[in-house]
């Protein structure tokens, strides 16, 4: 771009006016910033390779070179990091977060201290604040994992329950009862 103005500042800072109506401004540590035509975007340069943009709508855009990550902040509040492995975070301003990995499982974090996690295969992960976990595969299973016990639900209503202390009990659709001791052991099967 053609050179309209420069002006060299007693502190080292250097500012040239372009024609097309841009500013840029050279400071002495190797930072540089542009402030476009419109006024409203500006683009920072730090000497250490960070890029902060503002945008028109107040969006501000910060990429940190090092980590090679990229923070946007939006003017509702939203925060959104996406990181070079493929991670993407969005931070709500409610509290809430969303975290999508480079094998797009989705986790999201709630502010009731409650978790989700949906992962490729269609399985969902549920997570309570007490610690109590639901678990729905895509094959219409189900478990629920408590510090009591761990039960599996199947399709057809068959229940299987594991309790801490090792014993088993099996619930078929038909009424039939079986449990086993912690060793594999039947004690007891209501065969019908």
């Amino acid at each position: 771009e053609e050179i309209q103005r420069e002006t060299a500042y007693p502190d080292g800072k250097v500012e040239k006016v372009l024609k097309n109506g841009c500013h840029l401004i050279f400071f002495p540590n190797g930072t540089w910033k542009k402030v476009g035509s419109d006024g409203k975007t500006i683009t920072i340069t730090f000497f250490n390779g960070d890029v902060k943009q503002i945008m028109p709508d107040q969006t501000v855009i910060y990429y940190y070179a090092d980590a090679k990550t990229t923070h946007t902040t939006y003017t509702d509040g939203l925060e959104v990091l996406q990181f070079s492995n493929g991670q993407i975070e969005k931070h709500y301003p409610d509290g809430k977060k969303e975290i999508t990995f480079p094998d797009q499982t989705i986790k999201s974090l709630f502010t009731d201290g409650q978790e989700e996690s949906i992962f490729p295969d269609g399985t969902v992960v549920r997570v309570q604040r007490d610690g109590t976990k639901t678990i729905e595969f895509n094959n219409g299973q189900r478990e629920l994992h408590t510090s009591q016990f761990k039960r599996r639900e199947y399709p057809d209503g068959t229940v299987k329950t594991v309790y801490m202390n090792g014993q088993q009990e099996t619930k078929y659709v038909s009424g039939r009862v079986r449990i086993k001791d912690k060793d594999g052991n039947i004690i007891m099967d209501t065969k019908l």
